[in-house]
């Protein structure tokens, strides 16, 4: 079964059905079915030259064609045997005779709907997940570690939630861009690489909308996500930045972001996940971390505190002072903020480190490793808390 084509289609298919004036929740239920039925009949992974042919022999000219028809009459049979026979008739008179499907693409309003600021992110980020990005609720129950019927739960609230908001309202770009975020940052878990599937999504978005934060966040993911392979030892530990073997990083994903980016930037339009990439793009290019630019990085953090006034992008902000200027620059600036802060420990014990403190920095990060949100940051920040015990003089 060519997977790849049927979740390339989903969306504009389940838009056309809402278009032609079917309910978000049925005509998405009934797009479901569709699919299962073309997994049924249709072929195996046909190749780009190969006309597509049914189970049965049939050609299959249009495949989005058929797929709309298919998810049409789904609808079209739920609706006569629901309580809204009243419009049975108009519905059935609305259907399309057969031929090529209008090339009206939609799916940039399924970005809008599912993104829809009435929705929680978790629940907006399932919503997408499903309608746009064509994952089935138990990849995406396995993908955030639920189990699927609370997955299902969640995405039929959210369902119901948008069920009456039309695809002709205006919708949020700023907003449809966090909820691409978030399923980039839940990196990889179950059989969906959710990281991959982000960048997906987020260049389907970018084909579709000119928008300079929109191509912010693909370079931002590209950029991230090109040094994934030396994020971890064999062992499963983590590897801090400037430990990584820049020679595992994706040249070709680097080199591609960083193009994005200069675009981006060339429309004198900075927002917040321009100037992520571009702290992100300055990290890639160096080198070695030696020759990271350090003084460059924070001059970014400064544009985007002016954009965000986020603590996380200060606490960063200290880090990057302690690298440019010295330990005790980067101290004094980690002294204004919120010692509550995630990480703030963590940060606090480096520049100690780097400081030359080393008994200050290895209680530091012990009680970070105590803080940690995973087990593999836990696992680091011990073995950094070990390690400086462990030269410690006696």
């Amino acid at each position: 079964m060519n997977e790849a084509l049927l979740r390339s289609l989903t969306p504009s298919v389940l838009a056309i059905l809402v278009r032609r004036g079917a309910d978000f929740a049925a005509a998405e239920d009934a797009v479901q079915e569709a699919l299962v039925e073309a997994v049924r009949v249709w072929p195996a992974a046909p190749s780009p030259s190969s006309r597509l042919r049914s189970n049965r022999g049939d050609p299959i000219q249009d495949p989005k064609g058929w797929l709309v028809t298919v998810a049409w009459r789904k609808f079209l049979d739920q609706a006569r045997s629901d309580a809204a026979r009243r419009r049975r008739e108009d519905l059935v008179d609305e259907e399309p005779p057969p031929g090529p499907t209008p090339s009206v693409d939609d799916t940039l309003q399924l970005y809008f709907l599912c993104a829809h600021p009435s929705l929680t992110p978790s629940s907006a980020v399932a919503l997408t997940l499903r309608a746009v990005g064509g994952l089935t609720t138990r990849q995406i129950a396995q993908a955030y570690l639920v189990p699927e019927a609370t997955m299902a739960q969640r995405i039929s609230r959210a369902k119901r939630t948008v069920a009456g908001v039309r695809l002709d309202q205006p919708g949020d770009v700023a907003t449809v861009l966090r909820v691409l975020y978030l399923v980039f940052n839940e990196g990889y878990s179950g059989d969906v690489d959710l990281a991959a599937e982000a960048i997906r999504l987020t260049r389907q978005l970018a084909a579709q909308v000119d928008h300079p934060e929109v191509a912010g966040l693909l370079a931002l993911m590209l950029l991230h996500h090109a040094r994934r392979a030396a994020r971890t030892a064999p062992d499963g530990s983590l590897v801090p930045l400037a430990e990584q073997d820049r020679g595992r990083w994706d040249t070709q994903s680097i080199a591609e972001g960083i193009a994005i980016l200069q675009a981006a930037l060339a429309r004198d339009r900075l927002g917040e996940f321009q100037a992520q990439a571009a702290i992100a793009a300055l990290h890639a290019d160096a080198p070695t971390a030696e020759e990271t630019d350090w003084v460059q990085i924070v001059e970014w953090y400064d544009e985007l505190t002016r954009l965000t006034d986020s603590p996380v992008v200060r606490l960063n902000r200290a880090v990057a002072v302690g690298e440019a200027d010295g330990p005790h620059a980067g101290l004094a600036a980690l002294a204004e903020l919120d010692g509550s802060l995630p990480r703030h420990t963590a940060v606090a014990a480096y520049l100690h480190e780097r400081a030359g403190d080393l008994t200050t920095a290895a209680r530091l990060y012990a009680e970070a490793a105590h803080q940690a949100p995973n087990l593999a940051e836990r696992n680091h920040l011990t073995r950094q808390a070990a390690r400086l015990n462990a030269h410690r003089p006696r």
